[in-house]
């Protein structure tokens, strides 16, 4: 790209080649916060005000939900989401270097799902379990085991016609961006579906509670 039509691509793709796990593990950990946030202003999660004579920044971030799980998402994305990413699509892509046809594209795909998907499903739920308070590791194994096919199945969905769309349209040099629009769009519809769920059914409890009281 000596004279690149979008620059910021340009340089994002430069970086990308000359530090590849640095620069994933940034946009990663970007991403991750920015689904937090927007997910929690998209479902309208009730705010956690701060102390009222608390500096005006900080109630500033907290109208915004920019708060501490938001920071937690991010150091997940950027310590564990992204590493565990690289290392894994890496692998997936030197085993099929150099392989274009159909056969090898299916094969692509099924090994996707069957192996990377289920260890990166495993990884964000035991990592959520962590960021929402489990201490022990009983907690997070049954966090995990609740969550898994629910999430998988969700993945085993979207990943394959993601991965289709890749390998016919996507230059490969641009699989790293395309896979974070899609998965950054997927996270934060996902993410505000789950606190708006968890909002109907935190009202149904409280409506629950006052017929309760009533009768």
């Amino acid at each position: 790209m000596s004279a690149p039509s979008k620059p910021l691509l340009a340089a994002y793709l430069q970086q990308l080649a000359l530090h590849p796990l640095r620069t994933k593990a940034i946009t990663t950990g970007t991403l991750c916060f920015l689904q937090e946030v927007l997910g929690s202003n998209i479902a309208h999660m009730p705010v956690k005000k701060p102390a009222p004579n608390a500096p005006f920044l900080l109630q500033l971030l907290a109208r915004s939900h920019i708060d501490m799980r938001a920071v937690k998402m991010a150091i997940y994305g950027f310590l564990v989401s992204a590493p565990l990413s690289h290392y894994l699509v890496g692998l997936l892509q030197k085993a099929f270097a150099g392989k274009t046809g159909t056969g090898a594209k299916i094969a692509q795909i099924v090994a996707s799902n069957l192996l990377v998907a289920p260890i990166q499903t495993a990884a964000y739920l035991a990592s959520l379990a962590v960021i929402s308070g489990a201490r022990s590791v009983d907690e997070v194994v049954n966090t995990v085991k609740a969550g898994f096919f629910s999430v998988i199945r969700i993945t085993w969905i979207t990943s394959p016609i993601a991965l289709t769309i890749a390998q016919r349209f996507i230059p490969v040099e641009l699989w790293v961006p395309f896979f974070n629009a899609v998965q950054f769009t997927l996270g934060t519809y996902f993410n505000a579906r789950v606190k708006q769920l968890r909002l109907n059914a935190l009202a149904k409890k409280v409506e629950k509670e006052k017929e309760e009281n009533r009768d």
